[in-house]
């Protein structure tokens, strides 16, 4: 068990700056998943704190002890890829006590721990075929498996999902999370997958060009984004961003004004245009509160609701509704307005 922290870490690549003062702790026993788009470091993170890659500047530490100039082999992590890493020519059996033939640990301590890890797994059956002969899952789990038996500090996990089909992406990640809760162990794990960020991670740390956007439990970062990128990230759909102008404390969509409440407007006193931040759920039918047409431009039905796509003050928009709603071409929208988050229209920051 083992705690993770990383100080100003910084990496440069040909002058280009991949990771940019990064500093995050990951608690003894956690879940975090580290959640970005292509491209955002993600994966470079997690590569530098298992030492597969140089570290520009800064200091990473594990267990309380600075990993910089610690090799790979001796820093007691356990890396888990994405394309598995599987030696084909070797059994389940041999993939999975190979880190341990290494250590040269006793056959009789290999065969314990192989036994307990594939029953853990459900792999007892498969222990004597070769990876060609398992499916995607299968293959994942014996991955999993070599990285249990060495009973490391830290699991770190880079996308180990994503070469799987959706189905079998919902099962392995309820299999990964029981996993952690029985072994009890910390876990790193990478994703660009917003679902598995939402539902694996005790907590998520959102990345985007280097940078560590925001860290908290999924729930909060959900509900409060700090800025518009993890609010546009998180959510499916996204968050509907609408400019407005604000005059005399109201705010308009298409045509129709609204009054804020009273710390709504001590918030937005200074300012005379804002980013309204509302998510797709806190649109529904009209009643007696603030109301706004819309004409619809695609209406999708996902079986117990409909995504609608319309247009607000010349911006696309998507509300989730309940699915026995009719709707034509045109619709009145109801806001709840104590949900709508404000941002900057310039820096994108909360307000």
């Amino acid at each position: 068990m083992a705690q993770v922290e990383l100080k100003n870490v910084v990496k440069i690549y040909d002058k280009n700056k991949i990771i940019d003062n990064v500093s995050l702790t990951v608690k003894d026993k956690e879940f975090l998943v580290l959640v970005g788009s292509s491209g955002c470091g993600k994966s470079t993170l997690l590569r530098m704190i298992a030492g597969l890659e140089d570290i520009t500047q800064g200091e990473i530490f594990i267990d309380g002890k600075c990993v910089n100039n610690v090799h790979p082999k001796d820093r007691d992590i356990a890396f888990v890829f994405q394309n598995y890493a599987l030696y084909p020519h070797m059994s389940v059996y041999e993939n999975m006590a190979f880190p341990l033939k290494m250590r040269k640990m006793p056959k009789k301590d290999i065969d314990a721990k192989i036994k307990e890890a594939a029953q853990i797994l459900n792999l007892t059956e498969l222990l004597q075929r070769k990876p060609k002969q398992l499916s995607g899952g299968q293959r994942q789990r014996v991955a999993l498996g070599r990285a249990i038996v060495r009973n490391p500090k830290v699991f770190l996990m880079d996308e180990p999902l994503s070469n799987l089909d959706a189905k079998l992406r919902v099962q392995m990640r309820a299999e990964i999370k029981k996993l952690h809760q029985k072994l009890q162990t910390t876990f790193i794990y990478v994703t660009h997958d917003q679902t598995e960020a939402l539902t694996m991670g005790d907590r998520i740390a959102i990345i985007d060009k280097g940078i560590i956007q925001q860290t908290d439990i999924p729930q909060n970062i959900y509900n409060n984004p700090v800025n518009t990128f993890v609010g546009g990230f998180l959510g499916s759909p996204a968050m509907n961003f609408i400019k407005s102008d604000i005059i005399n404390g109201q705010v308009n969509i298409n045509g129709k004004s609204f009054e804020l409440n009273e710390s709504q407007k001590y918030i937005l006193k200074d300012r005379s245009l804002v980013l309204l931040g509302i998510r797709a759920e806190s649109f529904n039918e009209p009643d007696a509160n603030f109301n706004f047409p819309a004409a619809i431009n695609i209406k999708e039905m996902l079986g117990n609701e409909q995504v609608i796509y319309f247009n607000a003050n010349n911006k696309e928009c998507a509300a989730i509704l309940p699915p026995s709603l009719k709707i034509d071409n045109e619709i009145l929208f109801k806001i709840n307005t104590g949900n709508i988050l404000f941002f900057d229209p310039e820096t994108g920051m909360r307000i």
